[in-house]
Parts: C-alpha cells; sequence; structure tokens
C-alpha cells in the first residue's frame, strides 16, 4: 500500500495503461492528492487509495483515463 508521504510534488500521474494525465501538485492529509491546473484551470483532486506504485518517480493509478474523468472530484478529499 502507497502512503502519501512517497508522493512528492511535480510527479507525473499516469492511468493504468500508462497514459499521463495529470501532474502532482501536493497531497491534501493522508488520503488525497491535488493535482496542479489543467487546460481548463481546475485543480482534480484524487484518493491516495488509487495509487499502486510510485516507482521511478512516476505516480501510476489502477484506472483508465475514462474512469478517472468521471471519479476524480475538484473539492478537496480530505476529512471525508
Amino acid at each position: 500500500m502507497i502512503e502519501a508521504h512517497e508522493i512528492k510534488e511535480d510527479m507525473p500521474v499516469v492511468t493504468a495503461q500508462a497514459e499521463e494525465f495529470a501532474v502532482v501538485d501536493h497531497t491534501t492529509g493522508p488520503d488525497s492528492i491535488k493535482l496542479k491546473k489543467d487546460d481548463s484551470g481546475t485543480h482534480h483532486y484524487i484518493p491516495v487509495s488509487w495509487v499502486i506504485s510510485t516507482e521511478g518517480g512516476v505516480v501510476k493509478i489502477n484506472r483508465t483515463l475514462e474512469q478517472v474523468k468521471k471519479d476524480w472530484t475538484t473539492k478537496s478529499m480530505e476529512n471525508v
């Protein structure tokens, strides 16, 4: 299991199919990752529980891009 302290600012985030879709802004507590603003100027958040690896300085998650876009949020998951 990956812990939030293993996830660092500016690490690329890739899907289960190795598609890079975001960059880490920072973690928000032990359970949430804030992503840098996307092209629309919006921050998104994903749960740390999606992360399966941080090997090679890359955050790899267990979701497809379609799943990510359906399930990510624009509000912090901290204290949820």
